[in-house]
């Protein structure tokens, strides 16, 4: 049995999908009462004592509104109470890195030793931008006005969400990638203003850009992660993809295409 947290959300969403379509038992966690899924949320400890009752391995997702690995640790507790074997977490990319006085990604860094203290088998993702960030700026698109580039003119091997989940997948039903860290990216370097033309190509529309910064109102640790992207921290390709599935990642142009009709519909 498998405990699927974020499974509303866009990489818990595909692995659900690849989970139903391989037959694996799992059980989706969420905040509100969904058909087939578990009702629980990472602040109430008791529900996450029910959320992992019987389960051997976890896909852990946290998007806190504060950065912080609160609710990692939260689960984490519950999970090794409950006996889990194994957890695959998602994490993010250049998290531990030192940058501007900061820690980029320091509340996942923080939640990923305190999985690998635990005992437990562990996976560790850590994806860069996704492709699907773009749907984000549907409506910006759909006015004719410009999106934030929030990484400026850094490069990034932007990865497809799918190749992420199936990454997961493939970690949450085999011991093979036990104790393994990922950085699952993309296969071909790619600035903002790169992704922009492609999708303006494929979309047969204009999509401009301009060149936001990282918003203030940010939590700093979010800003220091931009920073650190938009002084090309994160211009780098790996083969972790391809050595997981064997085959090469989506390209960004492939997943602009495959999403077509989801810049048609209005958010």
């Amino acid at each position: 049995m498998i405990l699927v947290t974020g499974a509303t959300g866009t990489i818990g969403g595909h692995v659900v999908r690849l989970l139903i379509e391989r037959g694996v038992p799992f059980r989706a966690m969420s905040r509100r009462e969904r058909p087939g899924g578990v009702r629980a949320d990472f602040d109430d400890p008791a529900s996450l004592a029910r959320a992992v009752v019987g389960v051997d391995t976890v896909f852990l997702v946290t998007v806190p509104p504060v950065p912080t690995a609160d609710h990692d640790i939260a689960l984490l507790a519950a999970a090794r109470a409950a006996g889990v074997r194994k957890i695959v977490k998602l994490s993010a990319i250049g998290s531990g890195e030192r940058f501007d006085g900061g820690t980029v990604g320091a509340w996942h860094l923080a939640a990923e030793e305190a999985i690998q203290a635990s005992g437990l088998a562990w996976t560790m993702l850590r994806p860069p931008s996704f492709g699907s960030n773009f749907l984000w700026y549907r409506a910006l698109i759909q006015a004719g006005q410009p999106i934030p580039a929030l990484t400026g003119d850094a490069r990034q091997a932007v990865v497809d969400p799918r190749d992420v989940a199936a990454v997961a997948v493939a970690a949450m039903t085999s011991d093979a990638h036990d104790g393994q860290r990922y950085d699952l990216t993309g296969p071909e370097l790619l600035t903002f203003a790169d992704q922009a033309s492609i999708l303006e190509r494929v979309l047969g529309r204009p999509v401009e850009i301009t060149d936001a910064g990282a918003p203030d109102q940010l939590p700093a640790g979010v800003i220091t992660g931009i920073r650190w992207a938009r002084a090309g921290g994160a211009a780098y390709v790996t083969d972790h993809v391809r050595r997981v599935l064997g085959r090469p990642g989506g390209t960004f142009e492939q997943w602009a295409r495959d999403h077509r009709e989801a810049f048609a519909a209005m958010p």
